[in-house]
């Protein structure tokens, strides 16, 4: 066994020896607690069985809160004994209970520490003991205030301990500050800012954030930022094993953004700080669903989330481990609107959706979500940025049922969202799938180039506006300072100046400028970039007037110098270069007094294709629907050439359906998945600073033809013959449509069938295939090679002929009428104007209401002369009409019925189908249920026995249907129950006889006596029952030594005593009696034993010799079968006795089918006593039951019948 280290415990800071219970003497034995941070100390090496030393089963959460809020420390102990719980602090004391609470909870066994209207005198280390008798545990937990209003500035009392601020307790080691706490940065010292954030950035991002710092030395930056990066590798190995996964902050779908990082940490309870440029942001774990920003923690991984994000929430977030710096990033909050907001789209399956939206300022990437998922580039999603970057299209790519739902659209803090509807293909063949559809559903609907144009618009205006009031504060500042000196001092450039050509880069006549200002002169010289065998020109425009020196590498340039003219106007100086050429290219510079600028100059061309590359590129390419298009355009290799592709004047960028490679010397094109709306012209575009030069193809996607424009017109319809016309389809595809195929169908009848096509040149159709007053539609295709187009349909059907209608049938008459049903006949119309009668309809309408409802479709007409009309309310009054129904339609409407109401007529009750004798066990319920009809319902009363019903026998009584109930039946319930049914016509009456018995109790004692030779006599005492049960009667059954086989030789018995013949001596006999009733038989009562040695009568001899006997004999039915009237879900069980020599075979017939082998029967043959059972009764089984017996010498049959009752 490993022992425990042993050390003297020494008082820990802030620890009273007294409190503890322990002196700091004794030896004590440190053990490990399962919850980390929790030091135990063991008084005792061995503790008693059953009891423990305390430890913490829940230890208290650091917390960082504000000043004068509540704040409270939990903790949950155990051990046995039940341990004693005290608090401590540090730095003061606890025992004032103004301020500070110990509370205890037994029902959640939890000790609270509480601080009422916390003051930071009460920011530090606070300490919780658990001690018993056995040893004691000891855990640390830090209670951070921030401070509030002027409370952060105010005095301290005399004699109280100096409060920390945050930067003292946790020596922060970060150099960015808060604003109050930031020291003015000297000229030229670079903001902390920028090297926090280059320490947690990416080397593909360290270029943007030095442009944003203005940072231009990347080598020394490098550098440096090593060195930092050493030295923080150095802080964070005290407290941090491993960083990694260190994820910007992000704007989620919800509307919250947050920031991720794993951190394994060297010791788990180690404090984490979450600040904000320089200020820490408070939040605890146990309360951060409450607050602005949250903590949550999954293993390794710490997520911090900031909700209602608001513009103010943009700044620098760092997250500091003890004080030491593991991860900054930076939260920009752009300041854009939505202008056009994304609209709710409805497409069908197979089909694109597209959401549009338009900013007010223009964003490089806004953030596409559906249904709470982020959404990126790829085959299902389309996101595509207008060259302004003010329009921004999500399009979701072949939808499907499965994509329905929210979408929104997230630019910095702002965002909008709309639904998207996704239908099913109706016209898609059932069984197969939906074809990919070429069409796009859904946009804003709105002009979205416009608007962005007219954003720009202002965006340029607000610019120049800008640009102005710095030039004019920079021409102020220059005025000052001639004024001032007689030698103007320097003047600071302004960031973002420029006076229309310097201070950016200017495209004009294929030259571009990059100008600076330079100290002493207003506008200096740049780099240009000139196209060869072009004139260009230097500017330098100086603060006074003032003559000026040109010089080409360092050699002066006069106004003889060749191929360059100097002139001067004013402030104005410049260099002209007649025509340049390669000897021109060189670094020019203008000196005047002491102040000087240069710039160089680079002559060159602009890109060129090779003719038979760009004539082979001018070819179009030609591909079918889901195929991959393919352009390669070659070009000779240039330094500083940017190469461009283009669709219909959109630029493709890697990614989305488009993949584009760029080599030295070649580029090459790959559409992937082409749609017939992919059918444009690509243009390649070759850039350098000289110029830009395209070349273009175009795109041809190959697919069926769009349907033929319609409407259907009508040209021509007579009784033999219909015309039609249409248009050509507006989209043929790509290729030319050869023919149309036209299909019909009869108006009201399902298949369609093909009936002719035509050629492309013709867009008209003659059916002459048409019946006089019917009614076609018509659906025409268009066929180019590719296959076939959607139908164009016609909207409404067309009737060859004139319309020819029949005229009025007789006025109906009615034959019967009741609640449910109201039965019409009518005469045929006299004049059916020479066109068959096909069927009629049937009309209604109630009392007192002006519409007349339809009871059958034109589809479906009435046929015969009479109708059964079901669709009334009990009670209501009726008149009905009817039409003749020919090719053409319905006819004029008859003359209406008479008022008929739909009631029943007047009829004296009477009883359907009852049962009149019901047999129930005693003790279960009965339930005699009598169906009755009658009009007017007549009121029903049960008797018994021709009295008056007990009152806890129940009558329900429900429409057509009486039920009387006994809950818990009794012999004694057995009687005549009456049912009487009685109304204003009549009345009648129904005799019900309920038995109700039980299992019959045996019968006494069975008594043997011999009366003759062969004879005995059996008599027994009767069974109880007998007296109560008048059908109850008795079964005698025997079996003698030589079977052993039971078998009933009598049966149904009322009397008391049986005379058993047959019986042999030298054998002996044993006899059972039982008594049987409607449920059955009872226990056996058995007889003594017949024919041992002293009940043996010795047989007289007759003086005849012995003589050879033949036993042989054809079969006959001893016992027959009896007739069974058992009730569905009943047993039943129907024997016979067979005799005959040799054994004859069995065979039972059900309605003259053999159900010998019949899994639902049970057959059985024991010594000619031949049996069937049914273990439940069911409607199948009624029917006629036969048994035949057969051997060598004969056969014998016997029938019966089964009624089964429901």
């Amino acid at each position: 066994m490993m022992k425990k280290s042993q050390e003297a415990i020494g008082t820990a800071t802030g620890q009273d020896p007294a409190v503890d219970g322990f002196d700091g003497s004794e030896v004590g034995i440190k053990k490990r607690s399962r919850v980390p941070g929790v030091m135990i100390t063991q008084y005792v090496e061995t503790i008693p069985e059953g009891q423990n030393h305390p430890d913490f089963t829940r230890k208290p959460i650091a917390l960082t809160i504000q000043e004068g809020k509540f704040a409270f420390f939990k903790a949950i102990v155990n051990g046995e004994p039940k341990p004693t719980v005290t608090w401590s602090r540090n730095n003061g004391d606890v025992s004032d209970p103004a301020r500070y609470q110990t509370k205890y909870d037994p029902v959640t066994d939890e000790h609270t520490f509480e601080m009422v209207n916390v003051s930071p005198d009460q920011a530090d280390t606070y300490k919780c003991f658990a001690v018993n008798e056995h040893g004691r545990a000891v855990v640390t937990v830090v209670l951070n205030i921030i401070e509030v209003g002027f409370n952060k500035n105010k005095a301290k009392p005399a004699g109280a301990a100096p409060v920390e601020n945050f930067s003292t307790v946790l020596k922060r080691k970060s150099k960015v500050r808060p604003k109050k706490e930031a020291v003015e940065r000297k000229e030229g010292e670079i903001d902390p800012k920028f090297w926090e954030l280059l320490l947690s950035a990416d080397k593909k991002d360290y270029e943007g954030i030095c442009t944003e710092f203005g940072i231009t030395d990347f080598r020394w930056m490098l550098k440096k930022l090593n060195e930092m990066k050493k030295e923080r590798k150095e802080e964070q190995a005290e407290f941090v094993k491993s960083i990694s996964n260190l994820k910007p902050i992000e704007v989620a779908g919800d509307g919250t953004a947050s920031l991720e990082i794993d951190l394994d940490l060297i010791e788990p309870s180690s404090r984490i700080f979450l600040y904000k440029d320089g200020q820490m942001v408070p939040y605890t774990k146990e309360l951060g669903d409450k607050m602005k920003h949250t903590l949550n923690l999954t293993g390794k991984k710490y997520i911090f989330s900031i909700k209602d994000l608001m513009p103010d929430d943009a700044g620098l977030y760092q997250i500091d481990v003890e004080g030491v710096n593991v991860f900054s990033t930076e939260f920009k909050i752009p300041p854009i609107e939505f202008l056009v907001k994304i609209q709710e789209v409805t497409a069908t399956e197979r089909q694109d959706a597209v959401f549009e939206a338009v900013l007010s300022n223009p964003f490089s990437k806004i953030l596409w979500f559906g249904k709470n998922q982020p959404l990126e580039m790829g085959d299902k999603y389309d996101i595509e940025v207008s060259e302004d970057k003010l329009i921004h299209r999500l399009v979701v790519k072949d939808c499907m049922v499965v994509d329905k739902g929210i979408y929104s659209a997230w630019a910095g803090i702002k965002s909008c969202n709309a639904w998207l509807l996704v239908e099913p293909d109706k016209d898609a063949k059932k069984g197969k799938p939906a074809e990919r559809k070429t069409t796009r559903a859904g946009g804003s609907g709105a002009n979205l180039a416009q608007i962005a144009q007219q954003q720009q618009e202002k965006l340029v205006k607000v610019r120049e506006e800008i640009t102005e009031i710095k030039a004019a504060k920079v021409k102020e500042a220059v005025e000052a300072a001639v004024t001032a000196a007689a030698e103007p001092p320097p003047v600071e450039a302004v960031p973002g100046f420029t006076d229309g050509r310097a201070g950016g880069e200017m495209l004009e006549q294929g030259i571009t400028h990059s100008v600076t200002v330079e100290t002493g002169i207003k506008s200096g010289l740049g780099d240009i970039y000139a196209l060869r065998d072009k004139q260009t020109e230097f500017i330098v425009n100086t603060l006074t007037v003032c003559d000026g020196t040109w010089f080409k590498d360092g050699e002066q340039l006069t106004a003889k110098s060749r191929g360059y003219r100097i002139s001067q106007d004013g402030l104005c100086h410049k260099l002209t270069v007649l025509k340049c050429g390669d000897d021109d290219t060189a670094m020019y510079s203008f000196v005047a007094g002491e102040h000087s600028t240069k710039g160089k100059l680079t002559v060159g061309d602009v890109p060129v294709f090779d003719p038979d590359d760009l004539h082979k590129f001018s070819r179009p390419v030609i591909i079918r629907v889901g195929q991959n298009a393919a352009f390669k355009m070659p070009y000779p290799p240039q330094d500083g050439l940017v190469v461009r592709w283009f669709k219909d004047g959109v630029e493709l960028k890697d990614g989305a359906g488009s993949k584009i490679m760029k080599e030295s010397n070649h580029s090459r094109l790959l559409l992937r998945d082409c749609l017939r709306s992919d059918t444009s012209g690509i243009t390649i575009q070759l850039q350098n600073p000289f110029g830009a030069v395209e070349a273009k193809s175009n795109l041809i996607v190959l697919d069926r033809p769009g349907p033929p424009d319609g409407p259907v017109e009508l040209v021509e319809t007579t009784s033999s013959l219909i015309e039609i016309a249409w248009k050509p389809p507006t989209d043929d595809g790509g290729s030319a449509v050869t023919n149309y195929i036209i299909e019909r169908q009869q108006a009201g009848q399902g298949p369609w069938a093909v009936q002719g096509d035509v050629s492309a040149d013709k867009t008209a159709y003659r059916d002459r295939n048409v019946a006089h007053g019917k009614r076609y539609n018509y659906r025409i295709f268009a066929q180019n090679p590719q296959g076939q187009s959607d139908a164009l349909e016609t909207t409404d059907s067309i009737m060859a002929g004139v319309l020819i209608l029949s005229g009025p049938p007789g006025a109906p008459t009615v034959v019967s009428a009741s609640k449910t049903c109201i039965t019409l006949t009518w005469t045929p119309p006299e004049n059916d104007r020479g066109v068959p009668i096909i069927g009629y309809q049937l009309e209604k309408r109630k009392k007192d209401t002006h519409s007349w409802v339809v009871l059958n479709p034109l589809n479906e007409p009435i046929e015969a002369l009479s109708y059964a009309v079901k669709d009334v309310t009990e009670g209501a009054e009726y008149e009905f009409r009817v039409a003749a129904i020919n090719e053409s339609g319905a006819g004029d409407p008859s003359p209406p019925s008479a008022m008929v109401c739909a009631k029943n007529p007047n009829m004296r009750p009477r009883f359907k189908d009852p049962e009149d004798f019901i047999v129930v066990r005693a003790g279960n319920s009965v339930r005699v249920k009598v169906n009755y009809e009658g009009e007017p319902p007549p009121e029903i009363t049960w008797l018994r026995d021709n009295e008056k019903i007990s009152p806890w026998v129940n009558v329900v009584n429900t429409e057509g249907t009486s039920t009387l109930v006994i809950p818990s039946s009794k012999r004694s319930d057995s009687a005549i129950y009456t049912i009487i049914a009685k109304n204003s016509v009549g009345d009648a009456m129904f005799d019900v006889e309920v038995r109700v018995t039980d299992q019959p109790k045996s019968p006494g004692p069975v008594a043997i006596e011999q009366t003759v030779q062969g004879r005995v006599l059996l008599s027994w005492s009767p069974s109880p029952d007998e007296e109560l049960d008048d059908r109850l009667y008795y079964v005698v059954a025997e079996h003698e030594s030589g079977t052993r086989v039971w078998k009933n030789i009598a049966d149904r018995l009322f009397s008391h005593a049986y005379t058993a013949v047959n019986i042999q001596p030298g054998r002996e006999y044993h006899f059972r009696v039982f008594a049987k009733n409607d449920m059955g038989l009872s226990d056996p009562s058995d007889s003594p034993t017949w024919g041992v040695n002293g009940d043996r009568v010795p047989l007289a001899p007759n003086g005849c010799g012995s003589m050879e006997v033949n036993f042989e004999r054809p079969p006959s039915i001893l016992v027959p079968l009896k007739v069974h009237c058992p009730p569905k879900g009943y047993q039943l069980y129907m024997t016979c006795a067979v005799r005959g020599r040799p054994t004859p075979s069995v065979a039972w017939f059900l309605n003259d089918v053999c159900i010998n082998s019949d899994d639902h029967y049970y057959i059985t043959n024991a010594f000619g006593v031949c049996s069937l059972y049914i273990l439940r009764v069911g409607s199948q089984d009624g029917g006629e039951y036969k048994i035949v017996a057969e051997n060598p010498l004969g056969h014998a049959q016997c029938t019966t019948k089964l009624v089964v009752k429901e």
